[in-house]
């Protein structure tokens, strides 16, 4: 049962120390997850120090993927675990960059705000800080910050300054700082260190806030009497410090932080004991799946130029690994370098390895007629493939050119080509170099009956999230058939083309929007399932 007594709502913010990449997002999103999981009402926050205003310009081979929220805001990779996680679609209040704070903050006092006050970092900054913090919390029993970058950056410093002075405010009683640092495993001595930990601890309160819960990450398993330790020298009490050694699955972090019983820990120190007893029956399924499915596997591979950085296209590959795990099979995702690719016979050569094809989204000439042979193979050999964003733009041009017209392209690489068949949105003509101009966020669409789309999502009127620039030119459409392919979803005043998939192929499938925002681990979505069921034998 639900606490019936009117409560405020409750703050915890997670930092952390040593270096990047720790897992603070799962960790936060996890403690999100086991507190849900309670019954509680939970929002989740990411903090960036970043001087940008959203992700929307970040290179994703640098910082990963740009996840979009059903608002249409931009944001870091994040918020798709925080959604994922959740099970809870998010809104644009989520994701606070520095350059927001410093642009609001510009933009009050050039309004005459201050009221000729001299704008300084304490008190002006903090307090639109905090005001956003306080308008992402209204509502909810318990509301998540996580403070990117890690404590000793310069650049994390306003942040860190805001969540301390909010703890005071708002009393201690209502809000817990959880830690997340590192301890390395020293070969020589065979022993995992906790001085960087340590460390991190004495950074943190030379900050002016004192942790509540350790996070102690490690690459294998720890002892557990290494909390003794981490207790003795960083003054939090052993029932409060959470070893997370590296998990087979992200998935298996909730199960670790509740079996450990931090989540009771926490939910006694805010005061949350009168909440239901959580059942992490179905969780535990999911990650039984994803641990099990190693001898059986589909290979998918994925047609792109961003090879380095997993990140880049995180959720596709977590929407494919939850589809498999549905299906009851594992999976082997194999890069498939699109800048390689020449030809459609160089693509016939680079998929003999693989199942089935995903092309995803992107933006830039670099790659493009990779990704289009791609789809010219898929369509002449009947190959499984699913287009996203970029992927279903390239479907059309490969289409077109397997029909003969062979230069068929896309505004993106040639805008005064003769065929282009893909061309900018009609009331960006002009904008193309101008920021602002993407179609971004939730938008309906309604898919043809008939379709072998309406079969897997089983309706025809559905709502999905976009980003992108371009869209199909409604000048070709009538030649589709003859190409071999059909539309399959369109906008409901039915002049953009949201969905397409070839005739008489067994699984030929592309979306103008990204399905995989929408996929959860335990319930993925309609698009990859359906594709993941058309590679099983």
């Amino acid at each position: 049962m639900r606490c019936k007594v009117a409560r405020p709502t409750k703050y915890i913010f997670v930092t952390g120390g040593v270096l990047s990449g720790l897992g603070k997002g799962i960790t936060a999103a996890s403690i999100a997850n086991t507190l849900k999981a309670r019954g509680l009402s939970v929002n989740i926050q990411k903090c960036d120090p970043y001087l940008n205003v959203d992700a929307g310009t970040l290179n994703p081979r640098e910082h990963g993927e740009c996840f979009v929220t059903k608002d249409g805001a931009e944001t870091d990779l994040d918020l798709g675990h925080y959604e994922r996680f959740l099970d809870q679609e998010l809104t644009q209040a989520s994701s606070l960059m520095s350059g927001r704070v410093l642009l609001k903050v510009i933009e009050d006092e050039r309004a005459g705000k201050y009221e000729g006050q001299s704008v300084q970092i304490v008190p002006h900054v903090m307090a639109v800080i905090q005001d956003y913090i306080r308008a992402a919390a209204e509502g909810f029993d318990v509301h998540i910050v996580e403070i990117g970058g890690t404590v000793g950056d310069l650049e994390s410093q306003s942040f860190l300054e805001a969540i301390r002075e909010f703890g005071l405010r708002i009393g201690l009683e209502n809000c817990l700082y959880v830690h997340v640092v590192y301890m390395p495993y020293l070969g020589a001595s065979n022993e995992v260190k906790t001085k960087p930990a340590q460390n991190a601890v004495r950074d943190l309160r030379g900050m002016g806030i004192a942790p509540d819960i350790l996070v102690a990450r490690t690459e294998q398993p720890a002892p557990e009497s290494i909390k003794r330790k981490l207790a003795l020298f960083c003054g939090v009490s052993e029932e409060a410090i959470a070893l997370l050694p590296n998990a087979p699955t992200i998935y298996q972090v909730p199960l670790t932080l509740e079996d450990s019983g931090l989540s009771s820990v926490i939910c006694k120190r805010l005061g949350l004991e009168e909440v239901q007893q959580p059942d992490f029956s179905e969780w535990r399924e999911l990650v039984a799946s994803a641990v099990n499915h190693q001898d059986k596997k589909v290979r998918v591979g994925v047609v792109a130029k961003y090879l380095d950085n997993l990140d880049t296209y995180m959720s596709v590959f977590e929407a494919l690994r939850s589809a498999a795990w549905a299906n009851d099979t594992g999976i082997a995702i194999t890069w498939i370098d699109a800048e390689k690719l020449e030809s459609p016979e160089d693509a016939q050569e680079a998929l003999k390895e693989v199942d089935g094809i995903v092309v995803p989204g992107g933006f830039g000439t670099r790659g493009i007629e990779g990704k289009i042979c791609a789809a010219q193979y898929a369509l002449k050999s009947r190959f499984p493939f699913l287009g996203i964003c970029l992927g279903l733009q390239m479907g059309v041009i490969a289409a077109a050119r397997n029909y003969g017209i062979t230069d068929a392209t896309t505004a993106e690489v040639d805008a005064s080509g003769k065929n282009v068949v893909i061309n900018t949105m009609a009331d960006q003509h002009g904008k193309e170099n101008t920021g602002g101009t993407m179609r971004l966020g939730d938008y309906p669409c309604v898919i043809a009956p008939d379709s072998l789309i309406a079969k897997l999502y089983g309706q025809t009127d559905i709502i999905e999230r976009h980003r992108h620039r371009y869209e199909c030119s409604n000048a070709y459409r009538d030649q589709y058939e003859s190409w071999g392919i059909r539309p399959a979803g369109l906008s409901p005043d039915g002049h953009l083309i949201e969905m397409i998939e070839a005739i008489d192929h067994p699984f030929f499938v592309a979306s103008q929007f990204h399905p995989e925002f929408k996929s959860r681990p335990n319930r993925p979505h309609p698009m990859f399932d359906g594709f993941i069921k058309s590679l099983l034998p």
